[in-house]
């Protein structure tokens, strides 16, 4: 898929709408009266259980002290597939709801678009909707989606990422649906709510910010709107990533990440993706990894990738990312962002290559557990020429392709693969 052919239909740039947002600690509590307001009555709560906390438990007694009738549905996995929304679904048509919260990361919130679309659509399967604008009523149920982690930004953002779990088993495919209507109804960002985020999951979900900021900022959609937020957004995860995984109670690394992260998601909104996301999306449809993990490996490998054609922009997120770049040229000054790009990673301890991921790596880590047959035998990612190949084959069909700065080939990509894979990222320092 090339980027001109995604933009034949509109040669207009569009700018993609934003809900409304309450941001800062004790927004959550706010739930209850904004559900109210929007004409709530019975509600689908989603989530993914948010075990060790009692998050989810506070807000369901919130909503019922003020005589709200609420529904839970914390069945929502990591990668959330295909049936986690028809579930919800069919949960939602039993129980006569007329709304949704979803409350957690982007599973939680993007299983919950998806069921709104679903539901909009008479239960029609959510798989129906992958691509562009494909659902066909503007008008589904309120939404309104509490983050628990700072990384997605899908309470604000026009897209949602669901695993197809009905393909070939030996093809799995993860697809991202871009559709205004899932736009949520509000969107309700709480600092405070990431305090209980571990350590890992926090670095990781952080470099799916870098990602979220980073690409809209060298995509070859090069949309003026979203470049401000996206250098911003950079900054922030720069100065506030390593206080908030290493010190997770204090709030300033907690909320000016709740702010990279939101700002990130509103500079990809409109300005495009690109191949850090499409790997990410590969793997986690072979092997279930955590989306922000997969990003954070990718990063750097679609860096290097990306640079021969973007040198200034990238010498510019040196800037960002705080590094001093008088005296350089912007072939140096790129290089020092990639430099600094590495050095965060591994400043907060995230694993440099896919092969380096095992079960025991992460929090989040699902290696050989499901959700079918073919999960079982993927306890480890194995690097062979066969399983490059296909995972190189879902990037290049993978709707974030298109914006990435480079032109993507079979030829170019499967390389940038491959280092993910086994690579050694000292390979990119001088």
């Amino acid at each position: 898929m090339q980027v001109d052919e995604l933009l034949k239909p509109f040669p207009i740039k569009e700018f993609h709408p934003f809900p409304r947002a309450l941001m800062g600690p004790g927004g959550w509590e706010m739930v209850g009266p904004e559900a109210l307001k929007l004409g709530f009555t019975k509600t689908l709560v989603m989530t993914t259980g948010l075990r060790g906390s009692d998050t989810v438990a506070k807000l369901m007694g919130s909503l019922k002290y003020h005589g709200l009738d609420a529904v839970l549905f914390d069945k929502v996995e990591s990668n959330p597939k295909d049936y986690n929304v028809m579930d919800a679904v069919a949960l939602y048509n039993q129980e006569k709801c007329d709304s949704f919260i979803s409350i957690g990361g982007g599973s939680a919130h993007d299983a919950c678009k998806g069921a709104r679309i679903s539901v909009a659509h008479d239960g029609r399967n959510v798989n129906e909707f992958e691509g562009f604008n494909k659902s066909e009523n503007p008008k589904n149920p309120p939404h309104i989606a509490i983050s628990t982690t700072a990384g997605t930004g899908s309470e604000t953002s026009w897209a949602y990422v669901i695993t197809d779990t009905t393909t070939d088993p030996d093809k799995p495919h993860k697809y991202v649906a871009f559709d205004d209507a899932a736009v949520t109804t509000l969107a309700i960002d709480d600092p405070v709510l990431y305090y209980d985020t571990p350590l890992d999951y926090t670095a990781q979900c952080g470099f799916d910010v870098l990602a979220h900021a980073s690409e809209p900022y060298v995509s070859r959609l090069n949309f003026p709107p979203s470049l401000g937020n996206a250098l911003y957004a950079i900054k922030l995860v720069a100065e506030n990533l390593r206080e908030a995984t290493w010190n997770p109670t204090e709030l300033s690394g907690r909320e000016g990440m709740m702010y990279a992260q939101y700002i990130a998601a509103q500079a990809f909104n409109s300005g495009g993706l690109g191949i850090i996301h499409s790997i990410s999306h590969a793997v986690s449809a072979f092997y279930d990894t955590h989306h922000g993990l997969n990003n954070a490996i990718a990063l750097p490998r679609v860096w290097a990738f990306n640079m021969p054609v973007a040198y200034q922009r990238f010498a510019d997120i040196a800037d960002a990312l705080g590094v001093d770049t008088h005296g350089m040229t912007k072939v140096q000054a790129a290089d020092a962002a990639l430099a600094a790009a590495i050095r965060l990673l591994r400043d907060v301890g995230i694993p440099e290559r896919f092969v380096d991921v095992h079960q025991d790596t992460y929090s989040k880590n699902r290696l050989g557990k499901g959700p079918t047959k073919f999960y079982e035998n993927r306890k480890e990612i194995i690097a062979d020429d066969a399983n490059i190949d296909a995972l190189t084959n879902h990037v290049l069909g993978d709707a974030c392709t298109p914006g990435n700065a480079k032109e993507c080939t079979f030829e170019t990509v499967r390389p940038v693969v491959a280092h993910c894979l086994t690579g050694d990222l000292d390979d990119f320092l001088s």
